[in-house]
């Protein structure tokens, strides 16, 4: 099924146990994996199923590239306590993909659980790649069913964005979404970025324009989202520092915030030669090259569980908010370390 078919069905019907989100069918000149999309749709699960103040009991995320598979199977095997239901997400499923699932593989115990899932949980699993021949996602397609979520169509990218941009007490007009889309191309999350720049640079305008976008997707990202790429690369945390204020200033959310850095990394990723998943903008591209450089592929990997991590931090704890952002931005833009000196 799509993801937009699932979302209708969250908290209107009964959910399967296994949910398997990966690529799917692209409309024409899309891409097939669209990763916001099933993000966006995972959250929402977890924000039907599980009250916020049982999420110690009723949440368990795990990344499948740290994670022992059996620690995994036997989480999700665990009954609930207190609560109806538990959800168990699994990201970075891809290494899945390539293994083999007979009886000496590590990926044994995974399919032996997706043969027989537990009824009171929602076993989540993401990857961004799938083999319809391993038994991985035959298992999976068995127990449950496997969620595309390809890159949206001209159509229902716009009425997205009219969507997000409402989620914010704000209208968009017609002209203005094309605008979005010009600048920001298909990918929801470069489009959600932009969203988040135009609507703070309009301030409490109710209407969104397509001069609007010009204006801020031109002057405000150059000014502060780029001056946070800088300082990240340059390793100079006062500086991170000032700018993440800056960006608070002008009244966006943490969850706004981590929206922005988390773009920053996954477009410095994508512009790594080294990855499959090229940067589209040249512009981009050449601004996140040095937070790319300075990083490196392996550190990247890191900085995203790391920002997964304050992510969760933000909207499950009680944690301070700006605390919890400027101990990342501190992490993110420390120095690289030197390798020590041989003694003589």
């Amino acid at each position: 099924m799509h993801a937009n078919e699932l979302l209708n069905q969250i908290g209107n019907q009964t959910l399967p146990p296994v949910l398997l989100f990966g690529p799917g069918k692209a409309p024409f000149q899309k891409e097939a994996w669209e990763p916001l999309l099933a993000e966006r749709t995972v959250e929402r699960i977890i924000d039907t199923y599980v009250d916020p103040s049982m999420r110690d009991m009723a949440l368990g995320v795990f990344h499948a590239d740290e994670a022992k598979i059996g620690d995994i199977v036997l989480e999700a095997q665990t009954l609930p306590f207190l609560v109806e239901r538990r959800v168990i997400v699994v990201r970075n499923a891809d290494r899945y993909n390539a293994m083999s699932g007979e009886k000496k593989s590590p990926l044994y115990p995974l399919i032996g659980y997706l043969e027989n899932p537990s009824e009171s949980t929602i076993f989540i699993l993401i990857t961004s790649k799938i083999d319809k021949r391993k038994k991985f996602y035959k298992a999976c397609l068995k127990a449950g069913a496997v969620v595309e979520c390809p890159q949206l169509d001209d159509g229902a990218l716009s009425q997205w964005i009219r969507a997000e941009v409402g989620n914010l007490n704000k209208e968009i007009n017609g002209s203005a979404i094309n605008e979005l889309i010009h600048r920001g191309g298909s990918r929801l999350g470069d489009i959600n970025n932009a969203i988040n720049l135009v609507c703070t640079y309009v301030g409490d305008a109710p209407q969104v324009t397509q001069d609007d976008v010009v204006a801020a997707c031109a002057d405000v990202a150059e000014e502060t989202v780029w001056a946070l790429t800088d300082a990240i690369a340059a390793s100079d945390p006062e500086k991170a520092l000032c700018t993440l204020f800056q960006l608070s200033d002008f009244g966006k959310s943490p969850d706004e915030i981590m929206g922005i850095i988390n773009w920053l990394l996954d477009s410095a990723y994508r512009a790594m030669p080294e990855t499959d998943a090229p940067l589209k903008s040249s512009f981009v591209g050449k601004k996140v090259m040095p937070l790319a450089r300075k990083l490196g592929l392996a550190k990247l990997k890191r900085a995203f569980a790391l920002c997964t991590e304050t992510h969760f931090m933000i909207r499950s704890t009680g944690t301070n908010q700006m605390l919890a952002l400027e101990m990342l931005v501190i992490k993110l833009s420390a120095p690289r370390r030197q390798p020590a000196r041989a003694r003589g």
